[in-house]
């Protein structure tokens, strides 16, 4: 048996291009790897585009275990070890929405910017 058929992808989940990381995540792959695999992790938390009228929804990675993740399509923004560190990213974020014009609409922009290098 393959290692690819021994672990198996359990989240449709995709991830933002441009990936906001923040700075104590040393090992982005690693991560989203075990996000994709529902491998548990202490620290880590998703910022990603909200379903809802909100524009980002910020979660730690154990919520990903929940059933109802598993049928979601879910779109990765950011990657963050903190609340805290979720919040400057969000804030990061915030500042490329407005230095590209469209006035606070984080959702807006990032959606634009999907498949753009």
């Amino acid at each position: 048996m393959s290692i690819a058929g021994i672990f198996r992808v359990f989240y449709n989940m995709k991830f933002y291009r441009r990936l906001y990381v923040g700075e104590s995540i040393k090992k982005v792959n690693k991560v989203k790897w075990k996000l994709q695999t529902g491998a548990g992790q202490f620290s880590v938390y998703v910022i990603s585009i909200s379903h809802t009228r909100d524009q980002l929804d910020i979660f730690h990675c154990s919520l990903l275990k929940q059933k109802y993740f598993d049928r979601k399509n879910l779109y990765v923004v950011g990657l963050a070890n903190s609340k805290g560190e979720a919040y400057q990213l969000v804030g990061e974020m915030l500042r490329d929405t407005l230095e590209s014009g469209m006035d606070g609409d984080i959702k807006g922009f990032l959606l634009k910017n999907i498949g753009r290098i």
